[in-house]
């Protein structure tokens, strides 16, 4: 029997409408994020028509690549390193706290989660200056490791240098973490919400001690808000140009300090050009085997 094209209508309708109601987002992410990065390529095979000038002629310069593999390969591998220590920091500490909010909250699950994002609604930038107070030579994160005799144990293993924590790798870890904690613990608490407690009191009934309930049920439980959150947390650190800015020296400088040196102070329009596009090439990657490995499914957003 045909199809009333009144019918017929209504099922191009219910087949559109979905596409309908992405277009707003996708058109976005086209002209904000797309189109732009697009428009790194030509740059980055590009030459600069001077030194002094932003200017630039486009002559397939495939050489800018190697160039910059070659003089901030080191930058790459410390931005990632500095991304990946800073993310297994923060998920030794988000991991109790999910768990805290999500088996101990009770009714004030919506004002711990809340507490959690508070520090989010604060200025990056201000959070990292407020950093610099906490870790300065004056500040009480050093007076307490000075009054402990702590000093010359955190110079031999390197979280200090010459008794100073600011201007370290260890102040930019702490900031990366601190910045990173919110997107480590939402994501986390989400995929608990859907761990029944009776799971965990079946396995306290068969004499499993916290740390046995942690591993068999929690953990593989819980992997899908891990998957989430590695991915909330590494992108946007290993990109991160205000905290290597402000609690590190100019050995702690990371890949988007480099690049904004290059564009604004060396005037390298196509060099900076090909370093982002690297940077980007290298997550993108990172997330490709994260969904390979995890799948779509994996993955719960807060």
């Amino acid at each position: 029997m045909l199809a009333s094209p009144k019918a017929e209508g209504h099922r191009r309708a219910r087949r559109w409408w979905p596409w309908a109601l992405l277009a707003p987002g996708l058109v976005w992410l086209i002209g904000l994020y797309l189109l732009p990065l697009l428009a790194l390529v030509p740059l980055s095979l590009s030459e600069p028509v001077s030194r002094f000038g932003l200017d630039t002629v486009f002559r397939w310069r495939l050489a800018n690549y190697g160039e910059v593999l070659g003089a901030y390969g080191p930058v790459l591998l410390r931005s990632f390193g500095f991304a990946l220590v800073s993310t297994g920091l923060g998920l030794l500490l988000a991991y109790p706290l999910a768990y805290g909010i999500r088996f101990r909250g009770g009714r004030w699950q919506p004002l711990l989660i809340g507490l959690v994002v508070l520090p989010s609604l604060t200025s990056y930038l201000v959070r990292a200056i407020g950093w610099t107070s906490l870790l300065g030579d004056n500040g009480p994160v050093l007076g307490l490791i000075t009054a402990l005799g702590l000093t010359d144990l955190g110079n031999g293993l390197g979280l200090l240098r010459d008794g100073r924590l600011l201007n370290t790798p260890t102040a930019v870890v702490l900031g990366l973490t601190s910045n990173q904690l919110p997107f480590l613990v939402l994501p986390l608490v989400v995929a608990m919400q859907r761990i029944d407690r009776r799971l965990l009191e079946a396995a306290a009934d068969l004499h499993a001690g916290g740390l046995r309930r942690f591993r068999l049920v929690v953990w593989p439980l819980s992997r899908p808000g891990l998957a989430s959150a590695l991915l909330l947390s590494l992108i946007p650190a290993a990109g991160d140009v205000v905290n290597p800015l402000f609690l590190g020296g100019p050995n702690e400088r990371m890949v988007g300090n480099t690049i904004e040196n290059l564009l604004l102070v060396q005037l390298q329009a196509p060099r900076a050009a090909a370093l982002a596009l690297v940077l980007m090439a290298l997550i993108s990657l990172a997330v490709v085997l994260q969904l390979r490995t995890g799948g779509l499914d994996d993955l719960a957003l807060p």
